[in-house]
């Protein structure tokens, strides 16, 4: 399977600007099966969603239902959603054949104030796509290694993210350790530029089993990188090294 992270400047509170942004950063780099968006890529990060938030029904989903047909590819990432008078912070994956997989990220930045206006949610969500079992995570949930514990159930995991500058050291180390912890591809999709409170580097990668990076997007600057995720490498690795058979189990008292 072929994954472009699409590393974006996210101009705030703009759907219609930043999905043009996305659909002429896709038509750059045709060919891919995967194409992964920002953290709410359609708005920027906002802990205030109210007249910000899109509708579950938003003309951004459905620009993702129609760049999936037109590409054959999926299209990923999240978005800020009100519904019955509630806010999501919602990850869409969007198959070409207009079937969404959705998850609520479930650990709300508290530090940022997302948890005063978002409501979490409470599912792991796990979708295949291209041979390929694919965990959707949103960024505050990198730093949470059990809700990300690998089950036997997932092959790789998506993160993406809004992580400012001041921590991006985290971002990274965490990002590798998520993948060899778990014996999985990790792709990471960050932001750049600013917004009313913060300020963004980008460190977007796409992280092999090992912990090695397979493409990044280059620090400070709008870009996109690919890679493939090869399943005989993957199964190859957990079936020589079954580091998974022997994880700690965890369960909630």
């Amino acid at each position: 399977m072929e994954i472009t992270i699409l590393q974006q400047n996210i101009v705030w509170s703009n759907p219609e600007a930043n999905r043009k942004k996305a659909d002429e950063a896709i038509s750059r780099n045709p060919g891919a099966d995967l194409y992964v968006l920002p953290e709410m890529f359609s708005t920027g990060f906002c802990t205030q969603p109210e007249g910000i938030a899109e509708s579950a029904d938003s003309e951004t989903l459905a620009w993702m239902k129609r760049k999936a047909a037109e590409t054959g590819a999926a299209i990923a990432g999240s978005v800020a959603v009100t519904k019955d008078g509630k806010y999501y912070n919602r990850f869409y994956f969007v198959k070409p054949d207009g079937s969404v997989a959705q998850y609520d990220k479930k650990h709300l930045f508290t530090y940022g104030g997302e948890h005063m206006q978002f409501t979490p949610g409470n599912d792991r969500v796990i979708v295949e796509w291209k041979g390929v079992r694919i965990l959707l995570e949103i960024c505050y949930d990198l730093r949470f290694p059990i809700w990300a514990r690998n089950r036997g159930d997932y092959d790789m995991i998506l993160y993406v993210a809004s992580w400012p500058t001041p921590r991006v050291a985290a971002w990274s180390a965490l990002l590798v350790a998520r993948a060899i912890e778990n014996q999985c591809y990790v792709a990471g999709v960050n932001r750049v530029g600013t917004d009313p409170a913060c300020e963004y580097c980008g460190g977007s990668v796409i992280i092999d089993p090992y912990g090695k990076p397979l493409a990044a997007c280059t620090m400070n600057e709008e870009c996109e990188a690919s890679a493939t995720i090869d399943m005989e490498i993957l199964n190859a690795f957990r079936q020589k090294f079954p580091v998974l058979n022997d994880a700690d189990m965890f369960e909630r008292k």
